[in-house]
């Protein structure tokens, strides 16, 4: 079951997400609650203003070959370990995070901003964001519920894009089925399941940005949901040597 969590008040500096969440929902031991990273991020003051940005002179050039913003560009350079390719024709920038997520313009957003001087930069630690908010539901409701941070990204051998998990806590990200049987006894050997991309696909089932629901529930899944924290999205990232595409 998806349940959308509606009612939410627009989210500023310090917004006490967890609760606000358990106050719009009756949650239960065993949910899993996936909250867009827009709103983690607002609440984490993750909030720029392109007419306070001074961009350099690799900004200025990487905007003049993609027309971008070069005050934009300067955030995308900050937020990136790497640039990883341009593409001129399209206008993106793909950067890999310091977080070492590989995405578009380094996950800089600009929809459902206050102005169009301002965007919205990914969490600093997303894994710590949903640990944060975990403690929030479980210190507002007293449910012992997985928290998955989402965000929106591209897929290199598909078109279209998909919500992801970014961060996630209490939720084991990675189901690995190696070594088992199929059903005819032949062993597992590369399947591992992305849980928790799987929920943050499926929240996006029920939520878009324009419905200002930025918060899900889904329920009967309790399976997957751990007492301890968990590794976090970190542990779902390749390292570069096992990266087909770099």
């Amino acid at each position: 079951m998806i349940i959308p969590v509606e009612g939410l008040p627009e989210v500023t500096l310090a917004f006490n997400l967890g609760k606000a969440i358990a106050g719009n929902v009756q949650l239960t031991d065993g949910d899993i609650v996936a909250v867009s990273q827009k709103v983690v991020s607002k609440s984490e003051g993750r909030v720029v203003r392109l007419d306070e940005t001074d961009p350099g002179n690799d900004a200025v050039a990487l905007a003049a070959r993609t027309d971008k913003d070069p005050r934009l560009v300067q955030h995308i350079l900050n937020e990136s370990r790497s640039l990883i390719r341009v593409d001129e024709e399209r206008g993106i920038l793909i950067t890999e995070t310091h977080h070492g997520f590989i995405c578009a313009n380094a996950g800089i957003d600009q929809s459902n901003t206050t102005g169009p001087d301002e965007a919205i930069l990914l969490p600093l630690d997303p894994d710590g964001s949903a640990r944060r908010i975990r403690v929030e539901l479980e210190t507002a409701s007293g449910v012992k519920a997985a928290v998955v941070v989402t965000d929106s990204f591209g897929r290199a051998w598909r078109h279209g894009q998909t919500e992801i998990a970014i961060g996630c806590a209490g939720i084991d990200p990675l189901d690995d089925w190696r070594g088992q049987g199929d059903q005819r006894g032949r062993e597992l050997t590369a399947t591992v399941i992305a849980t928790a991309d799987q929920v943050a696909a499926a929240s996006d089932l029920v939520r878009s940005k324009t419905d200002g629901v930025p918060a899900i529930v889904v329920r009967g899944l309790d399976r997957h949901v751990t007492e301890d924290d968990g590794p976090g999205c970190a542990v779902q990232l390749r390292d570069s040597g096992d990266d087909l595409f770099r």
